[in-house]
């Protein structure tokens, strides 16, 4: 947060308070960033360069938008993508403007918070927003990617609100706990709703007259307006299952809106809510699949399984590696090489590669890679002599999956660094250890498999090849 908290109320007690204060104070990088993107609004070549450019300023955003490059869901032709504007030529200016969209949202809001309401909210809106690509009969690129934004954000104002430590956010949560009707209680502790709210972001973020028209009063004043309107009702109704009154009803309505009886529509939502998950996983927020329908009543199983990986993905990065260590080995290069084989093709949410510092003692982070990294680069020490509450992260030998004892101690900066489940693998020189490669999924809630591990072993082999050959000149 910044000092300009400093003039805001304790309270915020009307929607233009709240706007305010949630565009100012708690979001303006998202709210900046939302509003430059949704200015470019044509493919013509400078606007490719502007977008390109908006994405490569931030290496976070880099990694996810090329992530969701590769990914069925956005590139069906599974040819491979490695840079920003590669993505834009092969998979189009619009899709990649969405990736960028979401990533950034999820980024800004679980920087700040990862209470259980937020998660919910981000599943629901990652689901229905899924559910509106999917289901949209016209298979033209601008429409798939309207409807898909419009329905991420038709409750960001929900989000936002929930991504922030407020007494406000408190009292609420209490009172939704008892089961206090939610439109009252928000009236009650906000003095206006979610909705107004919304309404308010959308304007003063400037994001555009179709997502204006989705959060507008009244009915959609186009059939794409309304199938977002629908596609979100029916996520939110399908937390309680697929069946019902209620979801009969929203189901007919999306059936109205695709040309599609409601049968056929209930038959497609439940494949799509299973592409919504894999979504999720590609985001790097793995933990919101167990609050998608079908994961509910099973949500530590759900939680527990490890995200597939890249096999593809993995041999062309280990092939990169190859050609690079053919000619003049850097080490720098194939290090960053190996992070992105991790985080990318392995699919470990954070990685990161301690070397030791001036004095030999400590081992402190050179490159990271992931969501909740960024505190890391200047607060992370691992002694090299294995004391401390990360300690146990020092290899005795070769690569292993670390598991965490009941009681591991907290860091103070990280709530899971030490405290879950990670990979772990030494670099050595000369029989010493000169650095390690770490790498988690922060509060996924599963262990690494040991397929991961292998693979994560594999690439690790080619950091150690590169430090011999140097060490060899």
């Amino acid at each position: 947060m910044t000092n300009q908290t400093d003039t805001m109320p304790s309270r915020m007690t009307s929607t233009r308070a709240w706007v305010t204060y949630l565009s100012k104070v708690e979001l303006p990088v998202l709210a900046n960033t939302l509003r430059r993107i949704n200015e470019l609004t044509d493919s013509r070549n400078s606007t490719v360069n502007e977008l390109a450019y908006v994405i490569l300023n931030d290496a976070q955003l880099t990694s996810q938008v090329l992530r969701l490059s590769n990914t069925v869901f956005y590139n069906q032709t599974r040819t491979q993508v490695s840079t920003v504007s590669r993505a834009i030529t092969l998979i189009g200016f619009d899709a990649v403007k969405s990736m960028a969209i979401s990533s950034l949202i999820v980024d800004a809001l679980l920087q700040l918070n990862d209470r259980p309401h937020l998660l919910r909210c981000l599943a629901r809106a990652i689901h229905a927003a899924v559910q509106a690509r999917c289901l949209m009969p016209k298979r033209n690129e601008t429409a798939l990617e309207e409807v898909f934004i419009g329905a991420l954000l038709m409750n960001i104002g929900e989000l936002a609100f929930w991504s922030c430590e407020t007494e406000q956010a408190t009292e609420l949560e209490q009172r939704l706990r008892l089961e206090e009707p939610p439109v009252e209680a928000q009236k009650t502790v906000l003095h206006t709703t979610f909705t107004e709210i919304t309404r308010g972001l959308v304007e003063a973020w400037s994001l555009g007259p179709f997502i204006k028209d989705v959060v507008a009063p009244g009915q959609a004043n186009s059939p794409n307006a309304s199938l977002v309107r629908h596609s979100v009702e029916m996520a939110r109704l399908s937390e309680q299952g697929w069946r019902g009154a209620e979801m009969d009803k929203v189901l007919e309505q999306l059936g109205k809106d695709i040309g599609e009886n409601p049968a056929t529509v209930r038959d497609q939502v439940k494949v799509n809510a299973t592409e919504a998950a894999r979504v999720a996983v590609s985001l790097g927020i793995p933990q919101i699949t167990a609050l998608m329908p079908g994961n509910q009543q099973d949500g530590d199983k759900a939680a527990a399984k490890a995200p597939e990986m890249d096999p593809e993905l993995q041999l062309q990065i280990l092939r990169d590696l190859t050609e690079s260590l053919a000619e003049k080995p850097d080490i720098n290069e194939v290090c960053q090489l190996v992070i992105e084989g991790i985080h990318r093709a392995i699919g470990m949410q954070r990685v990161a590669l301690l070397m030791g510092d001036r004095t030999g003692r400590e081992l402190v982070p050179r490159k990271l890679s992931g969501r909740g990294t960024d505190d890391w680069r200047d607060q992370l020490t691992v002694p090299r002599e294995g004391s401390g509450p990360l300690g146990k992260l020092v290899p005795d030998a070769g690569c292993f999956i670390y598991r965490p004892d009941a009681d591991a101690g907290q860091t103070g900066y990280d709530r899971w660094l030490g405290r879950v489940p990670a990979l772990v693998g030494p670099l050595r020189a000369n029989g010493r250890l000169v650095g390690l490669f770490y790498a988690d999924n922060a509060g996924g809630g599963y262990t690494p498999s040991e397929q991961q591990l292998s693979a994560f072993g594999h690439f690790i082999q080619n950091a150690q090849l590169c430090l011999a050959l140097i060490a060899a000149r």
